[in-house]
């Protein structure tokens, strides 16, 4: 898409908060009109309505789109799009109680080429996992990503996130 249509999408979304939440609808409004601007076969489209949708409290109404999006081709026309549609699924799937789906989802993406939305993986990721009663490989992943934001005890934070995913750290971690 051109980039007047993406900086009045960022434009848009830049208002979400500004919209009561009984002023959904009218944002997703906003949104669809932005869709309609598009051909009907891209992918783009389901995807900004299924944030719309995940966005505004309806994780149900964002599952089928985020799907569409997916299926239609979204990873060939944008693949930090493609990326942020399988976190978003994943989450809403979690949230109507797919959480096993999530965590098929988001484990491909642990070994996808890094990014800035490596750490929105894990995040999600583990949530899945605790949604599953798997806190430890949850608390793990969070802990692994936290590690290298922190300003000290980095290898102590990585070392008990390994030590958290499994056997392989039950050693325990270094003290510091």
């Amino acid at each position: 898409m051109n980039s007047d249509w993406e900086d009045r999408v960022t434009a848009a979304w830049a208002t979400l908060d500004d919209h009561a939440e009984d002023d959904a609808p009218a944002f997703r409004a906003v949104i669809d009109a932005l869709v309609a601007e598009l051909p009907p076969d891209s992918p783009l489209g389901p995807f900004e309505q299924a944030c719309a949708w995940d966005s505004t409290g309806h994780s149900d109404r964002a599952v089928p789109l985020y799907r569409r999006a997916l299926d239609g081709g979204l990873a060939e026309a944008d693949g930090y799009r493609a990326r942020r549609a399988r976190i978003q699924l994943a989450s809403s799937l979690r949230n109507t109680g797919r959480a096993e789906e999530g965590v098929r989802l988001l484990t491909p993406e642990l070994d996808a080429p890094s990014d800035e939305l490596d750490d929105a993986v894990r995040a999600c990721l583990a949530l899945c996992l605790s949604s599953l009663g798997r806190d430890r490989e949850g608390l793990s992943l969070v802990l692994g990503a936290l590690a290298p934001h922190l300003p000290r005890y980095q290898r102590s934070m990585a070392a008990y996130a390994r030590a958290l995913a499994g056997p392989a750290g039950a050693e325990g971690p270094p003290a510091g």
